[in-house]
């Protein structure tokens, strides 16, 4: 818990727009290793599928380079070699029918290039947005827990900021969410900031004060801070639902339904429950609360 939110005080330098601008846009050179055309054609089509836009796709060709090109550089950031060749340890094998194995391996191996990846190379999009959101929303639900029972770990101390910096849990959970839609906007190849982004961060804010009451409402109907999974719950589910809900709408052009809405915050707010009783499961002399004893 103490380094997950010692991440989100790091990640919060995110928030600014300029700052995401320059990691997304860092350009990232793809070397190919393979036997003949086919093989690299192959490989080239995963890293360039038709479906980008025509002008993008010949752009990103520039960063993609076979061995042996007379005008390949000396140095890129990732190679990829065709399945089944020799390789040395550090790169990465590509196999036309698990494509899927070299995303995983890639983004594992270069996490520092994810939101580049992401931004430039949209094969990588989906899973990097998927851990963007996910991410951000167990941030928020483990804050919201912590600021309301500082006792929860015991050298919470060592976080003070998360006391002086972000006084209140509004600014700090609203800042990570804002920080959120800044990232899934440079990984969907959008522009970035406020000036672009006006719309969805005043929803952002509109929305910050409600759920909140509502979180801060469970806690004081529920005696001897047994509310506190729901509050965390509804900061993580709030938090993923407006994740997935830019996630759509810069994919399909389209806001969530009403009824997508509805879905989604259910499922997250499960999802957030789970993943805040299995932090705050006892130790083998501290009984359980009567919430998680009903589950």
């Amino acid at each position: 818990m103490v380094r997950t939110l010692k991440q989100a005080r790091a990640a919060l330098s995110m928030l600014r727009p300029e700052e995401v601008r320059r990691r997304a846009e860092r350009p990232v050179r793809f070397g190919l290793v393979a036997e003949d055309d086919y093989a690299y054609s192959e490989i080239e089509n995963f890293l360039l599928p038709d479906t980008m836009p025509r002008k993008l796709r010949l752009e990103r060709a520039g960063q993609v380079f076979r061995a042996g090109e007379p005008d390949a550089p000396g140095k890129v950031d990732i190679v990829l070699y065709q399945h089944g060749i020799p390789r040395n340890r550090g790169v990465i094998s590509f196999h036309s029918e698990d494509p899927d194995a070299a995303i995983r391996e890639i983004l594992d191996q270069h996490d520092d290039l994810a939101l580049a990846l992401a931004r430039q190379f949209p094969v990588f999009r989906k899973p990097v947005v998927e851990e963007v959101i996910h991410s951000v929303a167990r941030e928020n639900g483990l804050f919201a827990l912590t600021t309301a029972l500082p006792n929860v770990i015991p050298n919470l101390i060592e976080l003070p900021w998360a006391f002086g910096e972000f006084a209140s849990d509004t600014v700090f959970l609203t800042a990570n969410q804002i920080r959120m839609a800044f990232v899934i906007a440079a990984a969907s190849g959008r522009e970035i900031g406020l000036a672009h982004q006006k719309a969805e961060i005043l929803s952002l804010v509109a929305g910050a004060f409600g759920w909140r009451a509502l979180a801060r409402e469970l806690v004081g109907l529920i005696p001897l801070g047994e509310g506190l999974i729901p509050k965390g719950a509804i900061a993580y589910a709030a938090t993923f639902l407006m994740g997935k809900g830019l996630e759509h709408f810069y994919q399909a052009h389209v806001p969530y339904t009403p009824e997508q809405r509805v879905n989604t915050y259910r499922q997250a707010l499960e999802r957030g429950k789970s993943m805040l009783r299995a932090i705050r499961a006892p130790g083998p002399e501290e009984p359980a609360s009567p919430e998680e004893t009903a589950g």
